[in-house]
């Protein structure tokens, strides 16, 4: 059976690949910092291997049929756009060159939703739209748009596959993540909502769509992986309703948000690390929509409600809240 090597190996995504790709039947190998951390379950056809990002890969990759490359640096509070390039675009053109240079077959690049441009319920954002002026504001969006290009780039070298999940919900977020959402209205008497809205997708579709990609995926093609586009306050009520819970909840004024990331453009000046900017405070306030129809038609993709994700991403943290770090 193939081998697949995967960075990023003990994260949300990660984590669930790690499972699906065993699951389906190859041999992996996973990139991690610290083997002990791995929240995921052992398995004799799974070889962790430690290690960092810029080490010298080319013999990890000496019987490796295809690399999905997982791990990012994704800290939304980061001032200097030259620590999202070292990890985001620099890392990645490394680890793509030892990918060309060992033969693999296939280099799988995890980006983001947010490198395509977005769109409202009615036309929702797709593979074919730009990225927009305002992710290309955001350092983060823009380190992940520019490694897509280069890579894209030389296409001809090796096959290579771009795939931009949407914001993922799922079990095996130990850190956690981007499941911070839930836990921001999950047992809370008060829950602050802002205008806007984005798309979530259950993480397992998402890993899913990567698991199908190797064998399904067309080379220099991007797959957006998305699913139910929904308002924060739909987001945060469903949360409520699945867990029993009834809330105040009340809307932050946009005029609020506004000033919010004044302050945080402000403290950025100063090199303060702040998740709050003008950038991310406008993301909220707007519909981050995106489609899923090429996922379904080129990749053969049925996706989950999201109503699933939640609840495990719920049931993940009951389980493991003396874990979370």
């Amino acid at each position: 059976m193939a081998k697949v090597f995967i960075t990023g190996a003990n994260g949300l995504l990660g984590t669930n690949l790690c499972e699906d790709l065993l699951m389906a039947g190859y041999n992996v190998k996973g990139l991690v910092r610290n083997k002990q951390k791995y929240v995921g379950e052992p398995h004799q056809r799974l070889d962790l291997i430690e290690g960092k990002l810029f080490m010298d890969f080319t013999a990890v990759l000496e019987d490796v049929d295809y690399v999905i490359h997982v791990a990012a640096m994704t800290d939304q509070s980061i001032p200097d756009y030259l620590e999202y390039w070292r990890i985001n675009f620099n890392a990645t053109s490394q680890l793509f060159h030892a990918a060309i240079k060992c033969g693999v077959k296939r280099f799988i690049f995890v980006s983001t939703a947010n490198t395509l441009g977005f769109g409202s319920e009615i036309n929702p954002g797709s593979e074919q739209r730009k990225i927009s002026q305002l992710f290309a504001a955001s350092l983060y969006a823009r380190s992940k748009w520019e490694a897509e290009q280069y890579l894209l780039e030389h296409k001809d070298r090796i096959d290579t596959i771009i795939v931009n999940p949407t914001f993922m919900i799922g079990a095996y977020d130990s850190k956690p993540s981007s499941g911070k959402i839930i836990l921001m209205c999950w047992r809370k008497k008060i829950v602050l909502y802002p205008s806007g809205g984005k798309n979530f997708v259950h993480v397992k579709d998402v890993s899913k769509g990567i698991v199908r990609s190797i064998t399904e995926g067309k080379n220099g093609e991007k797959y957006l992986l998305a699913n139910e586009n929904l308002s924060y306050k739909v987001f945060f009520k469903k949360v409520n309703q699945l867990t029993g819970q009834r809330p105040l909840m009340l809307k932050i004024p946009n005029f609020v948000l506004s000033m919010l990331g004044l302050v945080g453009d402000t403290l950025r000046r100063f090199e303060i690390k702040s998740n709050l900017s003008s950038v991310n405070m406008r993301a909220v306030r707007i519909d981050n929509y995106f489609s899923n129809k090429k996922s379904i038609r080129e990749l053969g993709l049925d996706y989950r409600p999201v109503d699933k994700a939640i609840i495990d991403a719920v049931e993940y943290f009951k389980k493991n809240s003396h874990n979370m770090r």
